[in-house]
């Protein structure tokens, strides 16, 4: 079979919105995909604002942005199908949203993005709100890549996204194991903004700085890193590991970026060192918008030599899109009905078909 999709996805770090047209075949059981047409679109800083502090406005307010967002996915969409020609060529769209409220151990997540508003505006298909049953289920609705890491990255041995969050699909008897590790890009593009930067541009600030001792130790006893899988991370809990002893102090900004890279780096590293790979050698596959960070990717290479891990970064269109391409497979086996969600990553009580779907 042979799906055509576009797949949505916005993550912590507010670069912006996502949009990959992927052309999916499935034959006995074996699933292939080409990227086809991919964008990203920026937010506008009344976007970003709005989306960042989405989750401390009222209600009644909260409930309109959640349909406006919808409604804005849905023109971006359309916009999309019109740039690349791609009228009556799109089976459905598959859209993560963006994720403003996440506490699994209250059995709640929210994603903010009306899939019925998307639906109606695209006059396409929606399959939306890709976490609530996993954590209604018990599991931490995160990660939900790693069924994409199965199907159609299954070659490698370790699989990082680095995006605000940095997360981490391994292997254990055959079967994907993830997690969260840590926070990332949003630190780092915090730590940017106050030399007015949106980004620190392959890490050049933070390789031009010193390592504080002091403050990578800190930075490492973190209870949430003595935690065993299955685990996630908030974009308020990885705040609140990382922000007081960095964002909220005084030290030199290129010995912050330095020591938040390496900071990340050891994480990375301790995260590969549970799960040893048996091999002679391994291969890790590096994607997210941290990959683009070439000082980041060399420390990670660095923490990973003892333990005969390659770092592999593949070409731009997979590190800047494979989530919105996982998002567009994650649609289309809930299109299919078959599981998305793996409890074997979440740690919830059965795996799972979620999402939501609006016929538009």
């Amino acid at each position: 079979m042979v799906y055509k999709v576009i797949g949505l996805m916005s993550g912590s770090s507010l670069d912006g919105l996502d949009i990959a047209y992927v052309q999916f075949e499935e034959v006995r059981g074996a699933w292939s995909y080409q990227l086809l047409h991919a964008a990203c679109v920026p937010y506008s800083i009344e976007w970003e604002l709005k989306l960042k502090h989405a989750a401390t406005i009222p209600v009644g307010d909260f409930l309109k942005l959640h349909t406006s967002y919808g409604r804005y996915l849905g023109e971006q969409v359309k916009a999309f199908i019109a740039t690349n020609n791609l009228e009556h060529k799109v089976h459905f769209i598959a859209s993560h949203g963006h994720t403003v409220f996440h506490e699994p151990q209250h059995k709640t997540t929210f994603q903010l993005g009306d899939g019925a508003s998307l639906a109606a505006v695209a006059e396409l298909p929606v399959i939306s709100d890709l976490r609530s049953l996993d954590v209604a289920l018990g599991g931490q609705g995160a990660p939900i890549v790693p069924i994409g890491d199965k199907l159609l990255f299954g070659n490698y041995d370790y699989l990082l996204n680095i995006g605000g969050i940095a997360n981490i699909t391994v292997w254990q008897n055959g079967e994907p194991v993830a997690f969260d590790i840590c926070a990332a890009n949003q630190v780092l593009n915090g730590l940017a903004e106050r030399d007015g930067k949106k980004m620190d541009e392959n890490g050049a600030i933070a390789a031009s700085g010193a390592l504080l001792v002091g403050v990578l130790e800190e930075l490492n006893k973190a209870a949430y890193y003595a935690k065993n899988a299955p685990k996630s991370l908030s974009n308020e809990e990885a705040r609140q590991i990382v922000f007081p002893l960095l964002l909220e102090s005084d030290y030199a900004l290129a010995d912050m970026l330095h020591t938040a890279t390496v900071h990340i780096a050891q994480q990375i590293s301790a995260a590969v060192a549970k799960y040893p790979h048996g091999k002679e050698t391994a291969s890790m596959l590096v994607t997210g918008g941290g990959a683009f960070n070439s000082f980041l990717v060399d420390q990670i290479q660095k923490e990973l030599t003892a333990s005969n891990v390659t770092v592999a970064v593949p070409d731009a269109g997979v590190i800047q899109y494979k989530e919105a391409i996982v998002m567009a497979l994650i649609g289309t086996l809930r299109w299919r009905e078959e599981a998305n969600v793996l409890s074997s990553v979440t740690g919830a009580s059965r795996d799972s078909v979620g999402g939501a779907m609006w016929l538009g």
